[in-house]
């Protein structure tokens, strides 16, 4: 299994991960990916890490919305508000997974020398936001009891 396109899965040692794709082995272990290519001017591998951290917040974000609406909506009628809390807690949670699985992806094409990888993850989490969003001003519109 890849990671995406161009992802390929290397060999590993006997006992050290086998069946387990480089892009993930990466995450765990950053330092592999000086064996890739060559090192990139240091300000776009710092770059990259800048985007990372605002993925990284970005997650952050999204889990403490997640929070605040369980805790602090307790009059919005029950299923209603644990299905935007775990919408946005789950938005969360593949924000923070995605920001590692692009810095690695980014950072492998930078030292390769290709186009940086593309993504519709961000387009999918806009959308995701939006609908939890909409519904939010739904229920600002019509009140809490729904």
């Amino acid at each position: 299994m890849t990671d995406g396109p161009g992802e390929e899965e290397a060999p590993a040692a006997p006992g050290k991960g086998a069946g387990v794709p480089q892009g993930l082995r990466l995450w765990f272990s950053p330092a592999g990916l000086r064996d890739e290519g060559d090192t990139p001017d240091y300000r776009f591998s710092l770059a990259n890490e800048r985007t990372f951290l605002a993925w990284l917040r970005t997650a952050l974000a999204l889990v403490g919305g997640g929070f605040a609406v369980d805790q602090f909506l307790p009059d919005l009628r029950w299923g209603a508000r644990v299905g935007l809390a775990l919408a946005l807690l789950g938005a969360g949670v593949l924000c923070a997974l995605r920001a590692v699985n692009h810095w690695v992806r980014c950072e492998r094409a930078m030292r390769r020398g290709e186009d940086l990888p593309v993504s519709r993850f961000p387009a999918l989490l806009g959308l995701a936001v939006a609908v939890v969003a909409l519904a939010m001003v739904a229920v600002v519109l019509f009140g809490w009891e729904g």
